[in-house]
């Protein structure tokens, strides 16, 4: 499966491995950047695009553990995938409450990080993809006169034209016209879209 607008990064301090890796990955289409530690891999500035990070438990310095929980402690949400050639089942289970998405002892199938990397990079195209809808839709929001913030409101929690009227002092024509600009303005196509956007922004206004 290739993968050319996507990252993978390897961080591990044999330099046997970190060519292995290299080598399948690349041969399998992905793009690739390795690293000997986690602390060259933090002074790496990361691209706005799909990644994931193949981390060693245990290397020099810093543990793959370690980094996990200042990646955790720092919000980094890039996906992370564990490969030990010591691992147990104590050290899997403290990774994967951390969120890793794989754990991986060595020696591994090909075939088996190759479907890891996938599965994580999917995930990670999915986050970035929330986040960015998430940002267009704030943007949106962003255009709307206080008024029609209101608006936008009350119908996102569930109030009917007359309702909405009443408490803001409108007629119900008055409101029908700045719903109908609050759906333009955050391209609804529906009162139902409409609603689903406003509380994906506003989760707090289903209750009011």
């Amino acid at each position: 499966m290739e993968q050319m607008n996507s990252i993978v990064y390897v961080v591990d301090d044999d330099e046997g491995v970190r060519a292995a890796l290299e080598n399948l990955l690349e041969s399998a289409g992905f793009e690739v950047q390795v690293f000997s530690s986690t602390s060259n891999f933090r002074a790496h500035e990361r691209a706005e695009t799909p990644s994931c990070l193949i981390l060693d438990v245990r290397l020099k310095g810093e543990s793959g553990l370690a980094f996990q929980e200042w990646a955790l402690e720092n919000r980094i949400t890039i996906p992370i995938i564990f490969m030990t050639g010591y691992g147990d089942v104590e050290m899997s289970v403290q990774a994967m409450k951390g969120g890793a998405v794989n754990f991986l002892a060595k020696p591994f199938r090909e075939q088996d990080m190759l479907e890891a990397v996938t599965e994580a990079l999917t995930i990670d195209e999915a986050r970035l993809k929330t986040r960015r809808l998430s940002e267009a839709l704030r943007k949106m929001f962003s255009t709307l006169t206080p008024r029609e913030r209101d608006i936008a409101r009350l119908v996102a929690a569930g109030h009917i034209n007359r309702v909405t009227a009443e408490k803001l002092g409108l007629t119900e024509m008055t409101v029908k016209i700045y719903r109908g600009r609050v759906m333009k303005k955050l391209s609804a196509r529906s009162k139902a879209e409409l609603v689903k956007k406003v509380r994906a922004l506003c989760p707090d206004e289903e209750s009011q």
